[in-house]
């Protein structure tokens, strides 16, 4: 995909959450189907967190010095801390920093998609590999939170019947 084509994922994702957000309620919101899986609000916990900590600092890094040292982030941390997460409170952070991205983003030349960072993990990635990563993450992260969303909200109170033609894996 182009670099535009990609910014044009990232642009759709605070609205997608949004329209995602505008039924569920506190309880939709909160529910995790086990301890070690996420709740929706979580996940919007996540996305603002990962938006600069994952993302950005690593893309500026790049941008500020090609082979730039990218470090590694305990992207769980944030959940061990057994803190209650409030969904608009975590969306509204996330579409901030988006806005911001979005336009950070923009003033990028194409060019700049072949400059380079090492990740203290996953070794050499450049800029464009690292802008597909960031809107696949995007993708991945609202199948999860439909897919959270669907179980809790509809599924339980669909006939039996019907149930039996849907597998759920939220």
């Amino acid at each position: 995909m182009t670099f535009s084509q990609i910014i044009a994922i990232l642009e759709l994702t605070p609205d997608t959450l949004r329209g995602l957000m505008l039924h569920a309620t506190e309880e939709d919101f909160a529910w995790q189907p086990s301890p070690q899986r996420w709740s929706f609000a979580m996940v919007l916990a996540h996305l603002a967190e990962v938006e600069k900590q994952g993302f950005m600092d690593r893309l500026r890094d790049i941008e500020a010095a090609d082979g730039a040292f990218l470090p590694a982030y305990d992207q769980l941390a944030l959940f061990r801390t057994g803190k209650k997460f409030d969904a608009q409170r975590e969306y509204d952070s996330f579409a901030r920093q988006r806005a911001s991205t979005l336009a950070w983003l923009r003033a990028r030349p194409e060019e700049i998609g072949s400059r380079t960072g090492r990740h203290e993990t996953f070794g050499l990635l450049s800029f464009d590999q690292l802008l597909h990563e960031f809107a696949f993450h995007d993708l991945g992260h609202i199948r999860q939170i439909m897919e959270l969303y669907r179980t809790h909200a509809l599924y339980p109170h669909m006939s039996t019947a019907f149930q039996k033609y849907y597998q759920v894996n939220p």
